[in-house]
């Protein structure tokens, strides 16, 4: 007994500042945190509470939360594809050994969450579904090397940095989209707006250091908090199956089953969804077109189609990810009740819980503090409203109506926005539930070392959006 409690004290001693973080709020999550669904129903609760408190009728809270539940179906489903056709396109012959010849590149564990954690981040950049399907597919990848004991958990929420740091600051930022397309945009925004451009949000010097800097910082928060070979929880000591999707390849008689092994039908199917993807892409501009999430999922069906080549592996492909699926299932449709009570259930004086809680802090912010507080307050709000484009829909008229009035740079009150949206993702099961799907976890897995980057992010943030704010001028809003 006493040799075990010596060799624990040794370890603690061994442990580095952001490993012992990690590790201590790991082994809570695993004992406290609940499943996310149960997460999810008690955000209901709060909400539904908070709205209550507000002066909201009960039968306008309970109308909201029926109105909304089914309110995020076309997203789920949208989503789900996303998980789906990622998974097929990533499992497919070429990108496995894609993804097996990058899994042979790390030589130690930690180099291995480092390295998955740079990967996942690089991938955000351009598109937030490609990081998150293959940086968890590497993840698997990884775990399944002999001789390598990587921290299972640690990986895993390394690939989820693309999602929990700087998706919003890439392509797919879905503000940055709208706020860039007149189309997009309701015209009650488009009043307070006008059109901004690529070049006064992602492409601003500010943000693109803003990016360079958290991924440096992440990948140094990734390295320090991964524990040691001897401490680590592996995918095997977990209970993961590492197991990929089998593929039959064999000579079948029977015209069924021949149709199910010949890439004839694929083909076919690829030809007419190229067509129509050419169509979308020569008539508008690619980078709006790709940041629809119909257009995305298109181009990697068919793609994951292609890949596979035969039905019959496609087809087994798509099985094995559908379990992934289940949480999304049941859980969006909480999300959408909670973005409801919040923004559909008015109060006595005719104001939502969410007006309430913006008026809260714009009433304290001036043109030099509006960046932070307003950085704290949608990073508050997007931990119970986990949508970027909806949320910002919702969030922007008086956000951008304050920025005017305060003369804030308007291009970057919306990075101020991407950049914040991402904080709250890192501890939120929302956006977690595809990925952990793939990996075969739980959000109490992976949150002890997303909470460690939040510690540092989150006053990285604050302090890099107040400074960078005072470099920019404001402009008056452009209309089209």
């Amino acid at each position: 007994m006493k040799e075990s409690v010596l060799h624990r004290d040794t370890l603690k001693e061994d442990l580095g500042f952001f490993e012992r973080i990690a590790v201590s709020v790991s082994n809570w999550s695993e004992r406290w945190f609940p499943d996310s669904y149960v997460f999810a129903a008690l955000a209901v609760i709060l909400v539904a509470v908070c709205a209550l408190a507000s002066g909201a009728s009960v039968k306008s809270v309970a109308g909201a939360f029926g109105d909304g539940y089914w309110s995020l179906i076309p997203f789920t489903m949208q989503l789900s594809f996303v998980a789906i056709s990622g998974y097929v396109c990533a499992v497919s012959p070429m990108a496995s050994r894609l993804i097996e010849k990058l899994a042979a590149l790390p030589r130690s564990a930690r180099a291995a969450v480092t390295f998955v954690a740079l990967v996942s981040m690089a991938l955000s950049l351009v598109n937030w579904a490609i990081s998150m399907v293959f940086s968890s597919l590497l993840v698997r990848a990884l775990a399944r090397r002999t001789g390598l004991r990587m921290d299972y958990r640690a990986a895993s929420a390394a690939a989820y940095l693309g999602m929990g740091a700087t998706w919003a600051l890439g392509l797919t930022s879905a503000a940055a989209q709208i706020q860039a397309n007149p189309a997009s945009l309701p015209k009650s925004l488009l009043d307070i707006t006008g059109i901004i451009p690529f070049a006064q949000t992602i492409f601003l010097w500010q943000s693109m250091t803003m990016a360079v800097v958290l991924i440096v910082v992440s990948l140094l928060v990734a390295w320090f908090s991964t524990p040691a070979p001897e401490r680590a929880h592996t995918a095997q000591d977990m209970g993961v199956d590492l197991s990929e999707p089998a593929t039959d390849t064999k000579s079948e008689r029977r015209p069924g089953e021949w149709l199910e092994h010949s890439p004839v039908l694929t083909l076919l199917m690829v030809a007419l969804g190229g067509i129509w993807l050419f169509n979308e892409f020569t008539t508008k501009d690619p980078l709006y077109a790709i940041s629809s999430l119909n257009t995305y999922n298109i181009l990697f069906l068919m793609l994951g189609m292609l890949l596979c080549w035969r039905p019959r592996r496609f087809l087994d492909a798509v099985a094995k990810s559908v379990p992934s699926l289940a949480g999304m299932l049941i859980q969006f449709p909480l999300y959408g009740a909670i973005a409801f009570m919040m923004t559909k259930a008015p109060g006595i004086d005719g104001a939502t819980l969410s007006h309430h809680i913006a008026a809260a802090f714009v009433t304290v912010a001036d043109s030099n503090t509006f960046a932070p507080v307003m950085g704290a307050y949608s990073a508050v709000l997007g931990f119970l409203i986990p949508s970027g484009g909806g949320k910002w829909i919702i969030e922007a008229p008086y956000v951008m109506q304050a920025a005017n009035e305060l003369k804030v740079n308007l291009g970057w009150a919306v990075q101020v926005y991407n950049a914040a949206e991402a904080l709250p993702n890192l501890i939120n099961p929302f956006w977690m539930l595809p990925m952990l799907g793939i990996l075969g976890i739980k959000a109490r897995d992976v949150v002890g070392f997303t909470f460690t980057q939040l510690l540092v992010h989150a006053p990285l943030v604050l302090l890099m959006l107040w400074g960078f704010s005072m470099t920019l001028d404001y402009v008056a809003p452009v209309m089209p």
